[in-house]
């Protein structure tokens, strides 16, 4: 297990100095922080054993209030892509739209009605701007798959459809919004594949917009990755910058409800660790019940400075799914 640097260095100062007792403590503190990452089982709710909305459960009457109290122009930000053919997609996945004839259906009736359909295939819940629920990202541990509130995959998972952890149970969230614009704070206009987002970027950030954080928000992070969308796909999905670990556990603390970025991965790919797949996302939705947005389109926020805003969104009640399709708006 790899200490952080800082800590090995303060280990052997201490060793040096004999110093026996703190000696023992600070490698306690640090057998901690390597059992965390590697950590498989999930805590239990505190909203209790049958929960199944997680951080949902901070969207208050209090908040949406707050929320509210931010509507000063009455300006629609629209945060989501537009889903459309050759868009960005993770491996394996597909999207496509087909209208079943032109038109549909008709000429009905004396008045000669015609109508057109629409049939899509796809993970909707998993392609575009997207809506990551707590039945998307679990664990392997001890031959069962773990999900948030220690369900277990074994008993609820099937191919119609999951019995528990549905996006239908999450509702609509409506709360105070708070863009943190990394790029703007590091001086670029878009920050590099694989760059690390760390707690300080983001108290960094947060101080020279000169907004603080609260129990409750949805957090969304502005990269610059975005401007790769639909111009060049395959840089887009090479990587991106996003969340490292620090940060995530940062967030969390924070009690927010939500975080998104202008990424695919949300978190930073490659990742910190290259024997680690999607560590952060586990952290979040499967230990923290944290919901993530991926594939914002950001960048009217960024542009015009708009660093909190009344935000609102409520995804598809697919009975089931493991996300939803997403437009979701930013009112100023």
């Amino acid at each position: 297990c790899n200490l952080p640097s800082r800590q090995k260095d303060t280990g052997v100062a201490m060793f040096k100095s004999e110093k026996r007792v703190t000696v023992l403590v600070s490698m306690v503190l640090g057998l901690g922080f390597c059992i965390h990452g590697l950590q498989a089982d999930t805590p239990p709710s505190p909203w209790g054993g049958d929960d199944e909305r997680g951080a949902a459960n901070r969207i208050t009457p209090e908040k949406v209030l707050q929320a509210g109290g931010l509507i000063e122009e009455g300006r629609i930000y629209e945060l989501g892509r537009v889903y459309e053919a050759g868009m960005p997609l993770f491996p394996g996945r597909h999207y496509s739209l087909t209208i079943p004839g032109s038109p549909t259906g008709g000429p009905v009736g004396k008045n000669n009605v015609v109508y057109h359909d629409e049939m899509i295939s796809g993970q909707l819940g998993q392609v575009g701007t997207q809506f990551d629920g707590l039945g998307h990202v679990g664990t392997r541990h001890d031959g069962d798959d773990i999900f948030y509130n220690g369900f277990k995959r074994s008993e609820f998972g099937t191919s119609s459809g999951l019995n528990k952890l549905g996006v239908e149970n999450v509702g609509a969230i409506v709360s105070r919004g708070v863009l943190i614009d990394v790029a703007a704070y590091k001086g670029t206009e878009r920050m590099p594949v694989g760059t690390a987002i760390t707690a300080s970027d983001l108290e960094g950030a947060l101080k020279k917009q000169n907004v603080e954080q609260s129990e409750g928000d949805v957090v969304l992070m502005h990269t610059g990755h975005g401007n790769l969308w639909m111009v060049d796909n395959d840089d887009y999905n090479s990587g991106g910058p996003g969340l490292g670990m620090e940060a995530a556990l940062w967030l969390a603390e924070k009690k927010i409800v939500l975080v998104g970025a202008d990424t695919w991965s949300l978190e930073v790919l490659p990742s910190e660790d290259p024997e680690l797949a999607f560590p952060v996302h586990q952290e979040l939705i499967a230990r923290q019940g944290i919901y993530i947005f991926e594939n914002l389109d950001l960048s009217e926020l960024a542009g015009k400075g708009v660093y909190e805003f009344a935000f609102m969104f409520a995804p598809a009640k697919f009975k089931g799914a493991t996300g939803s399709p997403v437009n979701p708006i930013a009112i100023r």
